[in-house]
């Protein structure tokens, strides 16, 4: 089981959280992330961690790929791939329309489209061959008629450090997580819990599994931003508890009332009346009381707070699940490097 965790230095603080980073692969850490949300980039935050470390992997967790040109994109990752010897991984998702449309200026258009066009357009260029493609979103160069008409294929003018470089897709509709496991090499659900992964994805994950190509990189499933916290004596419910807001924001608020990923996924996690409740409090202005109404389960069963013992069940049936990588984020002040030693000795034992 691989252990990785975020980033911090939104408030100052990233040199801290570089440093942090070095200590922390000492300590077992397998993989450092940084996101970007409507935030500062991340690609060169993970450079300079490449620079302090020598083991560690790097992803982007996520970037979205309407910001920037998917031949950009690719040429940043192989970027950071260089200098890191060969150790990025290239996270990508759709964001929203409050994102794209609203910080970004681009239409929210044909999210999964972008994304299917994006990674091929990687690929060419991480092979060293001719940016030439056309896809549902992304024609590259541009077509007759657009444009100066002057635009001709191109290779990169640098050497990729590897031809095909791991990409994680954060896919969460069943179409979407159905061509995530065709397409990429690894699968960033959020909010998960585990034992409803083959119950609510399993068709999809198999049906896109069943159409990949030979060759491909081995599939990971990569557990996002999983609350843990470790200890014989802690206030297990109170910071159970403490993950309401957020999963209430999400269910209730990530989107319009009738195009929210999220509460469709507390749908499909068996919580129907839940996220219809949720829903309501929270843009009806009501967000204490929203995050009153989370299901107990859901809190439980998408963190990791209890004894080592618990914690160490818990997971198993991650492991269970098909789950191989699992984003660490330290609940209740636990020291982070005192974490991931403990959390590497229980994934080791799992």
């Amino acid at each position: 089981m691989k252990l990785a965790m975020g980033l911090g230095g939104r408030r100052g603080g990233f040199e801290e959280s570089a440093q942090l980073t070095v200590e922390l692969e000492k300590a077992g850490l397998d993989i450092v992330t940084a996101s970007e949300a409507w935030s500062f980039d991340a690609f060169p935050k993970l450079a300079y961690v490449a620079a302090k470390t020598q083991r560690v992997q790097l992803a982007t967790s996520i970037i979205n790929v309407f910001g920037r040109s998917p031949t950009t994109i690719a040429a940043s990752a192989a970027s950071v791939d260089q200098v890191s010897g060969g150790r990025f991984i290239l996270g990508l998702g759709s964001s929203g329309p409050q994102v794209i449309e609203g910080f970004h200026g681009i239409p929210f258009e044909k999210p999964l489209s972008r994304i299917v066009d994006t990674i091929e357009v990687c690929r060419i260029l991480w092979r060293r061959e001719k940016v030439v493609y056309s896809g549902r979103s992304v024609t590259v160069p541009l077509p007759p008629g657009q444009g100066t008409g002057l635009g001709k294929p191109l290779n990169v003018m640098d050497y990729p450090v590897r031809p095909d470089i791991p990409i994680w897709w954060a896919a969460l509709t069943p179409r979407a997580v159905e061509k995530a496991a065709e397409l990429a090499d690894g699968w960033i659900p959020i909010h998960l819990i585990p034992e409803k992964i083959n119950e609510v994805w399993g068709d999809q994950l198999r049906a896109g599994l069943a159409r990949r190509g030979a060759g491909r990189l081995p599939f990971e499933i990569y557990a996002q931003s999983v609350n843990v916290a470790i200890g014989e004596d802690l206030p297990v419910q109170e910071l159970r508890d403490d993950y309401r807001p957020e999963l209430a924001r999400y269910v209730g608020g990530m989107g319009a009332r009738e195009a929210n990923f999220y509460n469709d996924m507390a749908v499909a996690f068996g919580f129907p009346d839940e996220a219809r409740a949720i829903q309501d409090l929270f843009l009806d202005g009501k967000r204490a009381e929203a995050a009153a109404a989370v299901p107990a389960e859901w809190l439980e069963k998408a963190q990791l707070i209890g004894p080592k013992s618990y914690v160490r069940e818990r997971l198993a049936a991650y492991r269970e699940a098909g789950v191989t990588a699992i984003s660490v984020r330290p609940a209740g002040g636990q020291d982070p490097v005192r974490l991931i030693e403990q959390m590497r000795e229980l994934a080791d034992d799992a």
